[in-house]
């Protein structure tokens, strides 16, 4: 069977910052007839019919009412990673196509990075490191301190499958474990990591010296931690995002870091991304440590295999 024999699937393109990771490609050309929107959009007449499915990668291509109208045969969007925030799913479900995603394949990285992004602020590793290689460095002042992780209380907000991971690696470093949830998780799953359960958020927040926000992105958590939050919580506290940046209030946060109502922030995410180049933006951004959400992504141990196998099964459907 050639190439074009294959069922149709639109994907964004194969290059640029949104291109396709190179080995999701080579997997999905095994089963599928890859087409770019840029192809889709030069041959739309001939190309709209094969097309069966849509892979969303780092949210593009973006899935309207627009390209649901003009894809006939369109059967599902398959989308790479947990979230789902990027997608209208009550404007794609009226259409009568299904949503696929990989809730566990980012979990594992995902965990990794936000403890590496704990340990990174609590050490103070991206000030030292700066501090290390600069030509205007003379002397290390031997009071430059971090803040200690081993014992100290983290308040992880979202005990789903990242949380969960997040509390097994944090119990490892000897930390008391708060977590805030929707629901709270069974007895032997707390006592496995050591975690305790805060019904009240606000509880967390006040007891925490670092808060980790590892929860999804909805209308009922968008602003999830905004200044009253904030000022709930240590001054010495850092707050870790790992989650989307909108559920923190980003005017908020600079507040408070500006002002030493909380200590530090480490950020994963933030509402732009990436921030604005205005230099000027840059200096109360300082403080916090920043990285690209696409840091949760770890290429051996993505575990494509799942969204492949759901997305042959929809495509071959007659």
């Amino acid at each position: 069977m050639g190439d074009q024999d294959l069922p149709g699937v639109l994907v964004s393109g194969f290059k640029g910052p949104h291109g396709i990771c190179e080995d999701h490609v080579r997997d999905l050309q095994k089963h599928f007839h890859l087409i770019t929107m840029e192809e889709f959009l030069e041959n739309k007449t001939q190309l709209a019919p094969k097309i069966r499915a849509v892979f969303v990668w780092g949210g593009r291509p973006a899935v309207d009412r627009e390209l649901l109208r003009s894809l006939p045969s369109l059967r599902i969007v398959a989308s790479a990673g947990a979230g789902l925030d990027h997608l209208d799913l009550a404007l794609i479900a009226s259409s009568g196509v299904k949503v696929a995603s990989t809730p566990h394949a980012v979990s594992s990285p995902t965990a990794d990075l936000g403890m590496a992004l704990l340990l990174a602020a609590a050490r103070r590793v991206v000030e030292g490191h700066q501090l290390a290689v600069s030509p205007d460095t003379e002397k290390f002042s031997i009071n430059w301190m971090g803040q200690g992780v081993t014992g100290a209380t983290l308040g992880i907000i979202g005990m789903g499958s990242i949380g969960y991971k997040i509390a097994q690696r944090a119990r490892a470093f000897e930390m008391k474990i708060l977590y805030h949830n929707r629901k709270r998780r069974k007895l032997e799953e707390e006592g496995a990591v050591g975690a305790t359960y805060c019904a009240r958020l606000d509880d967390l927040l006040q007891w925490s010296d670092f808060v980790m926000l590892a929860v999804s992105l909805t209308p009922q958590t968008q602003g999830l931690v905004g200044r009253r939050e904030l000022s709930l919580m240590k001054p010495s506290a850092t707050l870790i995002n790992i989650g989307r940046g909108p559920l923190v209030d980003q005017d908020a946060l600079v507040e408070a870091l500006q002002t030493g109502v909380i200590k530090a922030a480490a950020l994963d995410v933030t509402s732009p991304e990436p921030l604005p180049s205005d230099p000027a933006c840059w200096d109360i951004w300082i403080r916090p440590l920043i990285t690209p959400a696409v840091l949760t992504f770890d290429s051996p141990n993505f575990d494509f295999y799942p969204l492949s196998k759901l997305l042959s099964a929809e495509c071959l459907t007659l």
